[in-house]
Formats: structure tokens, C-alpha cells, sequence
């Protein structure tokens, strides 16, 4: 197969790429417009595959979009592009309601355009698959509920509105224009390569350099947390195997508090760097409660079932697994975190694309 997939050099979608090119005999390009959290760095080790290629893009400029369907005549588009932190919807929603929505319009229309002058049987093997968040659904009360794919949308924040409308647009495009389309809702995701804005890399960062571990209130919130290296392998199931139409929701099957989740790194990180920075006993002791942050959810669990037994995908890693090898990933890849933190890696691209 050939597939695109949007924003390639993200978190998730290097992990995606990284899965592709590793794993399996596909040729894929990657298109990221390289905002703040697109890092080519985290591409750099099958960069000089011939089956990877890169493409600086914004989904949102249809003219490129165009170009670059002309050119790699894709089999498949996994579309992974998306403005994701909640903090920052918050602070600026602009830019969420512009990648999220009208980036994934602009996505579409591009796509059916191309899709709509394929023969018949590469328009029936053609895959359109949209990567949501089970933040759609917004806030589960009950301790034992689950989210279902038939779980109706309630979002809490900028950044799940937006991506709830995103949802929306893909199913709609495929209702209106037989545009075949799959739609993935998965939970929290974590592991190698993840921004340092985010809980987990905030953390153990913090810690290393003796600095407060911030959590939001009480550090009640559960979250369903997913090594990302799973989800790579759980997308490829979906764009390769999945039924037309449908929606998979993606979870690990491993439920957490926030300030259980902080506890364990600080935990794995007195074992494994017992030289702790000065002035720290250990590291549980710079755990600070923050103010909670406006809207947010107390509660996201995944109901997996639906992918696990119609696609026969399960995840491989437990919590304890990949929450270990993560907090291993940052302690040997410092250069990788340390030109995120410091923004160097945003001014030297070249090199580094395919």
C-alpha cells in the first residue's frame, strides 16, 4: 500500500510511521506543517528508507493537498494531523477550530476529489481514516462505565469540541459522498518521543531536574493510558483490516489516577537514578496540587471489545510494562528531549525528511 499519513512528525503519527516502515512492506509520506509539536527528529531513524518520504504541508491549504495526492496517487490516507492539548484550547481555541475542523474539511474535499477519479476497484480498496480522542465523549460518572462507539458525543473542552466536529465532518462525508471512511477513538496515549508539555514526559522531566510535579486538584482524574506502540500497531489493523463505515475504539485496558500515574514514575525513577538532584529525598516529595483546570473531565475508560474481537488487535504492553520502558526511553535519549525543551530542534529541519 501507499498511504499518507498527516501529521507524521507528531507523537502518535511518528509512532505510526516508525510501525510502517519497521514492520511491514508499505510505502508511506508523511505530511506535517512542523508547528511547535511536529519534531522531523522523531523520524530521523527511517528517514533514510526508501519507502518514507516527507512533505512540509498544511492540511489546510488544499492547493498543496491536491500536488501532493497528484503525485503519490495514495492507497490509503491516515489522518493523524491535530492540534491535541487541552491547556492550550483553552488558552487559544483559534488554532484547534482551524487544524481540527477546517483542516480536516480541507483534508476531505481534497481526498474525495482525488478519490472520485480513481477506477472502480481502487475506489472500492481506498481507505479514509480519521484518529480521534475518547475526549469526544466527554466525562463518565459511574465508576464501572465504559465509552462505547455508540456512546454519545458530550465534549468538555475547545480541543474536544473540535475534534467531535472533525468526527462528525468524516461521517458525514461518507453518508453524503460514499467517501470510505473509518473513524478510531482512543484513550490516553504515552510512551517514547512523547512532547514534554504532556503529563508523563512533564513529570519525569521535572523530576530530573528537581523541579515541582505539578498536579491538576486532587489528582483524582482516571484516565485509560495506552503505549503508543500499541496504537501504531492498532491503526495499521484498522486501515488494512477495518470495515467501511465503522468506528473502533481503542483503549489499554489500563486504568489510572493522575496522581497514581506520578507516584510510579517517581517510583521506577528512585530504582533507576538513585543520584537524585540536591535538596530531593526522593522524588515522590516534589508532588505539588495545582489549581484544577477549568472544565475538566474526572473520568475516561475505553471499551475495547469491539477491535479486539472483530480485528484481533490487543495490546501488548501492560501499564507496568510501558510506563517502565518509557521512563527508560527519556533516560537515554536525552538529546532527543533536550532540543524539544530548548526549541533547537525546530530550527534544524534538513537532513532529517527522506
Amino acid at each position: 500500500m501507499k498511504i499518507i499519513v498527516t501529521g507524521g512528525a507528531g507523537f502518535i503519527g511518528s509512532a505510526v510511521a516508525r510501525h510502517i516502515i519497521n514492520d511491514t512492506q508499505d510505502q508511506i509520506l508523511v505530511l506535517d506543517s512542523l508547528t511547535y509539536a511536529g519534531n522531523p527528529e522523531s523520524l530521523a531513524t527511517i528517514a533514510d528508507n526508501e519507502r518514507y518520504s516527507f512533505e512540509q504541508v498544511d492540511i489546510c491549504n488544499r492547493q498543496e493537498l491536491d500536488r501532493v495526492f497528484a503525485d503519490f496517487k495514495p492507497d490509503a490516507v491516515m489522518h493523524l494531523a491535530a492540534e491535541s492539548h487541552v491547556d492550550r484550547s483553552i488558552d487559544g481555541p483559534a488554532a484547534f477550530i482551524e487544524t481540527n475542523i477546517v483542516g480536516t474539511y480541507t483534508l476531505l474535499e481534497a481526498t474525495r476529489h482525488y478519490w472520485s477519479a480513481l477506477d472502480a476497484q481502487a475506489k472500492e480498496e481506498f481507505r479514509f481514516h480519521h484518529i480521534s480522542t475518547d475526549e469526544v465523549y466527554g466525562d463518565l460518572h459511574g465508576t464501572d462505565d465504559l465509552f462505547t462507539e455508540t456512546t454519545a458525543y458530550s465534549p468538555s473542552s475547545p480541543y474536544s469540541a473540535s475534534k467531535a466536529a472533525s468526527d462528525h465532518l468524516v461521517r458525514a462525508w461518507l453518508r453524503t459522498y460514499g467517501l470510505p471512511t473509518i473513524v478510531t477513538n482512543c484513550s490516553n496515549n504515552y510512551g517514547p518521543y512523547h512532547f514534554p508539555e504532556k503529563l508523563i514526559p512533564l513529570i519525569i522531566l521535572n523530576a530530573l531536574d528537581g523541579k515541582p510535579l505539578p498536579v491538576y486538584g486532587n489528582g483524582a482524574q482516571v484516565r485509560d493510558w495506552l503505549y503508543v506502540e500499541d496504537h501504531a500497531r492498532a491503526l495499521y489493523t484498522v486501515v488494512t483490516k477495518g470495515i467501511v463505515g465503522e468506528t473502533y475504539n481503542i483503549g489499554g485496558h489500563n486504568e489510572r489516577k493522575n496522581i497514581e500515574v506520578v507516584q510510579t514514575i517517581c517510583r521506577l525513577l528512585d530504582e533507576l537514578v538513585p543520584e537524585k538532584p540536591e535538596g530531593v529525598s526522593n522524588y515522590e516529595t516534589l508532588i505539588t496540587y495545582v489549581a484544577d483546570r477549568p472544565g475538566h473531565d474526572m473520568r475516561y475508560a475505553i471499551d475495547a471489545s469491539k477491535i479486539e474481537t472483530e480485528l484481533g488487535w490487543t495490546p501488548q504492553e501492560t501499564f507496568e510494562s510501558g510506563i517502565r520502558k518509557t521512563v527508560e526511553w527519556y533516560l537515554v535519549n536525552e538529546l532527543w528531549w533536550s532540543r524539544v525543551k530548548d526549541g533547537s530542534y525546530a530550527g534544524e529541519r534538513l537532513g532529517l525528511t527522506g
